[in-house]
Formats: C-alpha cells, sequence, structure tokens
C-alpha cells in the first residue's frame, strides 16, 4: 500500500509547513495563479481548488465566479483554508483526497491543480479524477514542478487523457510547468 504511505508523508509534511506555507511561498503560487488565469476564463463558473493548502487561490478567482470549492487532504492546511474562506461568501472548504473527489461527475466549469502532482503517487490516476469532475468544455488547470517532472515525462502525464492541451507555461521565472487543459 505504498500509495497510502505516500499520501501520509505528504499530508504530515504539510501539516508540518502550515503555519509558515504563505510566508515561504506566496509570491511562488501567485505567479502560477498569473500565468493560469491568463490563459482560463472563470467568469462566472463553479470552481475546484484541488490542495487548496492554506486558500491562497481563492481571493484570486472569488470575484470572478459564483462559487469555489477548495479541498485538500491535510488537516492544517485545510483550517487555515477554512478561515480563509470565512472571508468570502462563495467560498467552501473541505478535506478529501485529490484521487476519491466526492463530488459528481462534470460539475466543475473549471478544476485547478496547483502544486499537486508531483505529490501523488500516481500522477496520472489524479489527472483522471480531475477530468471526470470537469464539465464537458471546462478547463482542468495543472502545474508540474520542473525538479519533479522531466518535460517528457510531465507531457506524458498530460497526453494520457482525453484533455486537450489549450496552453502550456514553461517560462524560465516559474519552477512548475502550467498547463491548461479543456476537458471533452
Amino acid at each position: 500500500m505504498a500509495g497510502w504511505k505516500d499520501k501520509r508523508r505528504v499530508m504530515h509534511r504539510y501539516d508540518l509547513t502550515a503555519d509558515m506555507y504563505e510566508e515561504r511561498y506566496t509570491e511562488e503560487q501567485r505567479a502560477k495563479y498569473r500565468a493560469a488565469l491568463k490563459n482560463v476564463n472563470v467568469g462566472g463558473g463553479v470552481v475546484l481548488d484541488v490542495g487548496c493548502g492554506t486558500g491562497l487561490f481563492f481571493s484570486q478567482v472569488a470575484a470572478q465566479v459564483s462559487m469555489v470549492v477548495g479541498v485538500d487532504f491535510s488537516r492544517k492546511p485545510v483550517l487555515k483554508a477554512k478561515d480563509e474562506a470565512k472571508k468570502l461568501s462563495n467560498v467552501f472548504v473541505l478535506r478529501a483526497d485529490a484521487d476519491r473527489l466526492p463530488f459528481t461527475e462534470g460539475f466543475f466549469d473549471a478544476v485547478f491543480a496547483f502544486t499537486v502532482l508531483q505529490n501523488m503517487p500516481n500522477p496520472s490516476e489524479t489527472l483522471h479524477e480531475l477530468e471526470r469532475v470537469a464539465k464537458l468544455g471546462g478547463s482542468v488547470v495543472v502545474t508540474g514542478l520542473k525538479k519533479a517532472f522531466p518535460l517528457d515525462v510531465f507531457i506524458d502525464v498530460l497526453e494520457g487523457t482525453s484533455l486537450q492541451v489549450a496552453s502550456f507555461v514553461n517560462a524560465e521565472d516559474l519552477k512548475c510547468y502550467v498547463a491548461v487543459l479543456v476537458s471533452r
């Protein structure tokens, strides 16, 4: 059961770093958000933030959409995200596994997973689950940490789905690739 042990290790790491996560990673995360949002229209839709962590992404999209749902597997970041969600009337947070999301098929207009795939035991399986909950024609936005994914490996993960690549950002100033995919 290596997958579960891997997930528990990641969960434990994020629980330990939850209090300093924003201080350490806010600018890096916001750069990813900007790169993604340049290439996807979220206007008025229902958005899922998988691996929402402490809720940094919520303020980037809440004013533009009807609802944001944030999910994360780690307990302490979810508690911080819930505090962040209290500031926004259309944001809801729950604890869930990215590989077994508690939502019906095709529910979300856009699904975002920043800094998630490299933490999963089987990134392809996770990407299929993100695809499952996205509406037909909806966006699935994922990042891949460059030091965890050689470019060809990340492309192989993306091509292992029926999602169509709408844009791909591989900027030198980003530590991640940013892929905007369309569910079809």
